[in-house]
């Protein structure tokens, strides 16, 4: 990473470049913003528009406010006029003696009359001054006289009485028709009470004459809110309610309105103002609806917003010619620039405007220059280390290649021999002697395949083979592969099952948690280790959780490079290789995975792979996992062909499969394997390398034709490069890398004569 005073940039020192030119006069460029005469104009445009629409709209809605309430008025002094109307002529009715008289007939004429002249009036009843009925007469109902029914704690009644006037509240017939009661008394003390039943259909035609522009309307609620007027009769009929609404529950409580904005029934933004009809307690309404009411306001706007537009158009009109001498300069300057920064340094720029852009452009052409005598003399320096590092690399993998098949070659054939000194060896200081050794041997081949996986990683030859498997299968292989380390050491080894499955490199992604697992039993001396995943979104967290010595914050960041371990006495005496890490590293780059640590020093270290989640598959197309061996199988009277032309590596092999019980038969080349005599062999152990570029699946392929195709033949070779792998896949012959030890090479006989025996 920079330094901080790699960042901080360095400060002007002196010119070695000598005097300047003098520069010309340079003209302002302030002139050149004629851009901003656009938003000016636009800026007043937008003032203007909004301050005219602004006292458009007050204008507006004050005036319309003064016709509704106007409208309002109108329509509640017609309504009481026709109230009132219906009085006077019981009031003449009552006052002409007539039915004081003790001829009843006369008093039913007099009735029917007002019948006749009161449409709207649907039946009438004479109240004695007792308060008992004595004439009633209805268009809807039979008459009936002397009835006798008793009225006489009737509020009509006693409201009326002694020449009063009385209006009941609206109740409604049948749970439709409106009606009001209208009862008038005799002026004399002792007179009676003439009542009317009103229908209140007939003041529809009232509110239906009212015109409010074009789609404006009147309509009457009682003090309760009920509609009992309205130019859509079926409302009114239907009994609806209008309390709920604002401008009506203030009209009810007499609250002062000080706005006409409100909505209707139907929840449209509407202009409303009432009049209060205060002899009945009712309220009559006038409303419009806001965009017919506001359309000269919409129009006035329209048309600022047209002029606005057209304003605009000419002030950018303006700006655009007024800008096209400033743009091409700044294009010249912008285009020079990329052409230098493309690496054309031999480009110059040139404006000629004589103004401030001019200097720049020649302030570009000084840069340009440095930066190509510059960039001359960088280039030979790096040519040079090019040069340097390809000649290393090169070398490297020379080195590498060499070691991939000479350093395997002595070290097969000493892990062979050592095998065979732990089968042999019968007192307890010569089988502690060949324990010691076999560990030394153990670290030696864990470092040498170290090296070698950096190395394939490094030159980017390890193809990774990704299909979908399950994370289960991932836990119980680590299980069974370092469960019995940590347990041997006294850990507590726990595994979490999982359900979750990925889409990866199964092999790859074992190795990076085989390394963190066994980095984990490495550095951990008491408590335990756990091994888990859990969802984090769309991905899994493979997570290890030790209780070991732990990482220092300060080298948590170095942790992954290669032959690098922290300064801590414990880790020293685990004695790691400072290889694993590095190699998770690159794997996990390589499969896309991400890699993080968090530890604490003397308490443990958390190690997490995240990877994707995806859906299962059946189990049909899970890939299929190996049976364990069984252990136990003998191998005593296996009939064993070695093929391999480095004396030490076939005598080492025999012997130890010899102790195994084998019979063994050893041949340094094909030749000699094709010519040696006796039965037809259990399995041949064929190197992959023989002397005069023979190849051990040439050899494998003749000695099947000799002896037939059932005949089993394993490759054990050195040469770690992809393409073997593939050819050996290929072919079906299992693979062996040198160098192979006595346990596993065991397991992998004792599979194939179980295989073989169960064909």
């Amino acid at each position: 990473m920079p330094t901080d005073h790699e960042l901080t940039p360095a400060r002007a020192g002196p010119s070695i470049e000598g005097p300047r030119p003098r520069m010309p006069s340079r003209r302002s460029l302030l002139w050149k913003y004629a851009a901003y005469s656009a938003a000016l104009v636009t800026t007043v445009l937008a003032a203007v528009g909004a301050v005219t629409g602004y006292f458009a709209y007050r204008d507006s809605s004050a005036a319309e406010e003064a016709l509704l309430r106007e409208k309002a008025g109108a329509v509640a002094i017609r309504i009481a006029n026709f109230v009132a109307g219906i009085e006077e002529s019981l009031a003449w009715a009552v006052a002409s003696g007539a039915h004081g008289a003790a001829d009843r007939s006369e008093l039913r004429v007099e009735v029917i009359r007002l019948l006749r002249r009161l449409p709207p009036v649907t039946e009438i009843r004479w109240i004695d001054p007792q308060g008992r009925e004595q004439l009633y007469i209805s268009r809807v109902a039979l008459d009936a006289a002397e009835s006798g029914a008793d009225f006489s704690a009737d509020p009509r009644f006693i409201g009326a009485r002694g020449g009063g006037a009385h209006a009941s509240p609206v109740y409604f017939r049948r749970e439709s028709e409106p009606y009001l009661s209208l009862a008038v008394g005799s002026p004399a003390r002792a007179g009676g009470v003439l009542i009317a039943e009103v229908n209140l259909k007939f003041v529809w035609d009232v509110v239906s004459r009212e015109r409010i522009g074009e789609n404006g309307l009147a309509y009457v609620v009682d003090s309760r809110g009920q509609l009992l007027a309205h130019p859509d009769l079926s409302l009114v009929l239907a009994r609806t309610d209008l309390s709920r609404l604002p401008h009506v529950s203030d009209a009810i409580a007499r609250v002062p309105v000080a706005r006409i904005e409100t909505r209707n029934l139907a929840g449209a933004t509407v202009l409303s103002a009432g009049a209060p009809i205060a002899r009945l307690g009712w309220t009559a309404f006038a409303e419009l609806p806001a965009r017919e009411a506001f359309a000269p306001v919409y129009a006035g706007v329209t048309r600022t917003a047209l002029l606005g537009a057209l304003g605009l158009l000419g002030a950018l009109a303006a700006s655009y010619f007024l800008a096209r001498r400033m743009v091409r300069p700044i294009r010249a300057l912008g285009e020079g620039a990329d052409r230098i920064g493309a690496g054309q340094l031999d480009q110059r720029i040139h404006v000629g405007t004589g103004d401030e852009l001019d200097a720049l452009g020649a302030q570009f052409n000084r840069m340009a220059e440095r930066l190509q005598e510059s960039y001359a003399t960088l280039e030979s320096r790096i040519a040079e280390r090019t040069e340097q590092l390809a000649a290393a690399s090169q070398a490297k993998t020379r080195f590498l290649a060499a070691a991939s098949h000479d350093l395997r070659q002595p070290m097969h054939a000493l892990a062979l021999t050592v095998g065979e000194l732990r089968e042999t060896a019968r007192a307890p200081e010569l089988a502690a002697l060949a324990r010691r050794i076999d560990r030394s041997v153990d670290a030696l081949e864990d470092l040498l395949d170290a090296l070698l996986d950096i190395s394939k990683l490094d030159a980017g030859a390890i193809a990774p083979e990704v299909r979908v498997f399950p994370l289960q299968s991932v836990l119980e292989r680590l299980a069974d592969e370092l469960g019995p380390a940590a347990e041997e050491k006294g850990l507590r080894f726990r595994v979490v099952p999982t359900s979750l499955w990925t889409e990866s490199d199964p092999t790859l992604l074992d190795r990076i948690v085989l390394n963190l697992v066994a980095n984990a039993v490495r550095y951990t001396r008491e408590g335990g280790i756990v091994i888990g995943c859990r969802r984090r979104g769309a991905e899994a967290e493979i997570v290890v959780a030790d209780s070991g010595i732990g990482i220092p914050e300060a080298d948590q960041a170095r942790i992954f490079h290669e032959f690098y371990q922290a300064g801590n006495a414990e880790r020293d005496r685990a004695k790691g290789l400072g290889l694993g890490l590095a190699i998770v590293e690159r794997l996990a780059r390589l499969l896309g995975h991400s890699v993080t640590v968090q530890s604490q020093l003397g308490r443990g270290s958390a190690f997490s792979v995240r990877v994707p989640i995806v859906t299962p598959r059946a189990a049909s197309q899970a890939p299929a996992q190996a049976a364990p061996p069984e252990p136990g199988t003998e191998l005593a009277g296996t009939r064993v062909l070695v093929v391999d032309d480095e004396p030490d590596v076939r005598e080492a092999l025999a012997g130890l499969l010899a102790r195994w019980g084998c019979s063994v038969d050893a041949a340094g080349s094909g030749a000699e394997a094709l010519a040696s005599g006796g039965p037809p062999p259990d399995l041949v152990l064929c190197d992959l390398r023989l002397g005069e570029a023979e190849s051990g699946f040439d050899v494998l392929n003749r000695l099947r034709v000799r002896w037939g195709a059932q005949l089993q033949g394993v490759i054990v070779t050195a040469d770690a490069a992809p393409e073997r792998i593939q050819e050996a896949r290929r072919r079906g012959y299992p693979l062996l890398y040198k160098p192979v030890r006595p346990a596993k090479l065991r397991a992998l006989i004792e599979q194939l004569l179980r295989e073989r025996a169960a064909a």
